[in-house]
């Protein structure tokens, strides 16, 4: 769920070349066209038809072939798309050619079972530093990193070169910390406090709220019962519920 979106500042010295203008839906599906093409990849194949990765990632094929139209990757008629080509195009775009720095703030359940995690630097990414306000936890070794007061957070990430930060604290200090990572330069954040954070122009916010997903799906098992709830499982019809049959 993106919070925030913003253009970058035009016309920077050294700033990196200016990337497709892709639409906000486009991007949230890249990941997961990356993520089938790399299963693809490790399964020894060489190429995919649209219809095949299509598939793979959980989407339509019109749809998946239009996405990649804005990357200029349009396939081979008869042969598909070249993974290895497909996987460089798609990680340039969305900038993991480089390994980004990440810093956890929040070392509770939650942010202690993202800390464990390994999947992040096989995806491009290296949780650098470790953060929390409980001077308990301060000094606690999690998967390699030791556990850092959050006092220190200005210093490790310059040290660090913190591109991204992630907040997994509870909801009433998720402001405060935002405030201490866009002091230092962080313009990414990944939030999973829930709450709705409040930050300057420039600064991207996405916001993972379980509770919300969770939500959702009860909506959907809802509606899956109240269309069974008929006699002998019927599926109630737009017309017969009209009509009251």
């Amino acid at each position: 769920m993106s919070q925030h979106r913003h253009p970058g500042a035009p016309g920077r010295a050294g700033a990196v070349p200016a990337l497709p203008d892709l639409p906000e839906a486009t991007v949230a599906r890249l990941p997961e066209y990356l993520r089938a093409l790399h299963a693809l990849s490790e399964a020894g194949h060489d190429t995919v038809s649209s219809e095949g990765l299509a598939n793979a990632a959980g989407v339509n094929s019109a749809k998946l072939r239009k996405d990649l139209s804005h990357l200029g990757s349009y396939g081979t008629r008869g042969v598909g798309y070249d993974v290895t080509l497909l996987i460089e195009q798609i990680e340039s775009v969305l900038g993991l050619t480089q390994c980004r720095s990440v810093a956890l703030v929040g070392v509770g359940n939650l942010g202690h079972a993202l800390a464990g995690y390994d999947g992040f630097a096989s995806r491009g990414f290296r949780i650098a530093a470790l953060f929390d306000a409980d001077r308990a936890r301060v000094g606690e070794e999690i998967n390699g990193l030791v556990v850092r007061h959050v006092d220190e957070l200005a210093r490790v990430a310059v040290e660090e070169s913190i591109s991204i930060g992630v907040i997994a604290t509870p909801a009433p200090a998720a402001q405060a910390v935002a405030d201490q990572l866009v002091a230092v330069g962080v313009t990414s954040i990944l939030n999973f406090a829930p709450c709705v954070l409040s930050v300057p122009e420039g600064v991207d916010v996405r916001k993972v709220d379980l509770a919300i997903e969770l939500q959702i799906l009860s909506f959907h098992e809802h509606r899956k019962a109240s269309l069974t709830a008929l006699p002998g499982g019927l599926v109630a019809t737009d017309t017969q519920e009209a009509i009251g049959t």
